[in-house]
């Protein structure tokens, strides 16, 4: 047990733990798609029972503490088979697999409510590895954006009976692993092509498992508390980065309401893959009151209300990402943690948006979901979103070094294999008068953007009173 984490549940069956891991790490060297059941809960129990170490030499990370557990898990599943074997077996990934061309008509889907929980299970499974998976196949060269995309877009997704979010459409506010992970692989696919923000927020968008546990995130030095904060369970108060990605208004409406009479209501769109624009997004909140948990909530924990201001990191015109924020935290009966924001302008609430926190309670990975109108409009728009808490100033001041103009940057889309047989560019020569040139612009372009975003990271960590009086004030 030296080798794990020391779990905080007293009455922990260890005997019983040490089988089970024993096995884990034999089917993970031979992997056995059979064996997707039994690899699930071992997984998500170790995360459960994860807690942060002290062991200097598994902590790389500014803001997620590191874990044996996790540690254990990222050398398990580093084989390209054992990923294959359970991080790929969701609805989206038979589907892939399945169609010939992208342009085919899609096929209604149907299974027995066990094979849906199996694809459950690996959805839940590839959220937790948090890295998203882009490309499959021998030679990596089919690509899960387009069908990611197209149910993260597809407003028949957006429900009552959802809550418009992440959520099984039973009215339950039960999680929808496969929705999570479509958008996820939306989400990531989009930060990497971003450079700067891809290297900046690498630690969340590309360390499988990290923080992907409870009480995860590396909480700043201790400072003056309000009593709020401190019967806070989540965690709120604080700085936030947020992600948010939309389509052209075109697009989006072409994809829903264009020749409904070639889709069947039990189908999926077809891939979609007409490129998205993104904003990075900072949030500074605080906890404004707590209240005892509603019947549809889960009882364990309260449910925690909270304000604050937004403001776009890299379009300073965009006035959807400048807004004043409202939103509350609690569990769903199942025991995920649930967020609900709202975007309010001139004191009407316009955009909101629900999500669940992987990994439960003040983890570090974040929250991810959906956005959509406040009222409910059922010709959207609406599309994915994530936030995470950020860094303190300590971390800031490292943050700075990354922002550095004359620095490289490693693109998060690297992590994608190209086959160069397929790519026509694959053996072209990156060289020229052409490429330097577009090499300085950009240069250029990172060094202003990375001079704002530092002042704009260093602005984040002043008191919320302070924020506020610079302009910032609260409806």
């Amino acid at each position: 047990m030296n080798t794990l984490d020391e779990p905080s549940n007293p009455s922990l069956d260890y005997e019983q733990e040490i089988r089970d891991f024993v096995k884990l790490e034999s089917i993970c060297n031979n992997p056995e798609k059979s064996e997707l059941e039994f690899v699930h809960d071992t997984v998500t129990r170790l995360l459960k029972n994860a807690s942060p170490s002290h062991d200097e030499a598994i902590n790389l990370s500014k803001t997620h503490a590191p874990s044996r557990n996790v540690a254990h898990l990222q050398s398990l599943f580093s084989r390209d088979d054992t990923a294959e074997a359970f991080l790929q077996g969701s609805s989206l990934f038979n589907r892939l697999r399945r169609q010939p061309t992208r342009d085919s008509i899609s096929a209604p889907t149907s299974c027995d409510d066990g094979y849906r929980t199996l694809q459950q299970k690996s959805a839940h499974l590839h959220c937790l590895y948090s890295r998203p998976i882009f490309n499959i196949g021998r030679l990596r060269s089919m690509k899960t954006y387009p069908y990611a995309c197209s149910k993260v877009y597809d407003l028949r997704q957006f429900t009552q009976n959802t809550g418009w979010g992440p959520f099984k459409d039973d009215g339950t506010f039960n999680v929808d692993w496969e929705k999570v992970e479509a958008i996820l692989i939306v989400l990531g696919h989009n930060i990497g092509a971003r450079r700067q923000i891809a290297r900046i927020f690498a630690e969340v968008w590309d360390s499988p498992f990290s923080g992907s546990f409870q009480n995860s995130f590396m909480a700043p030095p201790p400072r003056d508390i309000t009593s709020l904060e401190a019967r806070d369970p989540y965690g709120v108060t604080g700085t936030w980065f947020q992600i948010v990605c939309f389509l052209d208004y075109s697009d989006f409406f072409a994809f829903n309401f264009g020749d409904p009479e070639l889709i069947t209501a039990d189908a999926p769109r077809p891939p979609l893959d007409v490129g998205e624009a993104t904003r990075i997004i900072m949030m500074k909140v605080n906890v404004t009151s707590i209240e005892e948990p509603g019947t549809e909530d889960g009882q364990e924990l309260p449910v925690v209300h909270f304000r604050g201001v937004s403001r776009s990191l890299d379009d300073s015109f965009d006035d959807n990402a400048n807004s004043n924020i409202r939103g509350t935290a609690r569990l769903t009966k199942e025991g995920e943690v649930r967020w609900t924001t709202f975007s309010i302008f001139h004191g009407v609430e316009r955009w909101r948006s629900e999500g669940v926190q992987i990994g439960g309670v003040r983890s570090a990975r974040g929250v991810v979901g959906n956005w959509f109108d406040s009222d409910y409009d059922v010709h959207g728009p609406a599309g994915p979103t994530a936030f995470w808490k950020g860094a303190t100033l300590a971390q800031v001041a490292n943050m700075e070094d990354d922002l550095l103009p004359n620095d490289f940057f490693l693109p998060y889309g690297a992590l994608i294999d190209i086959d160069s047989e397929t790519d026509p560019e694959g053996e072209m020569p990156y060289t020229g008068e052409d490429d330097e040139d577009e090499d300085d612009e950009d240069e250029e372009m990172e060094g202003a953007a990375g001079e704002e975003l530092t002042a704009l990271l260093h602005d984040a960590n002043l008191p919320l009173e302070e924020s506020l009086a610079n302009g910032h004030a609260l409806n």
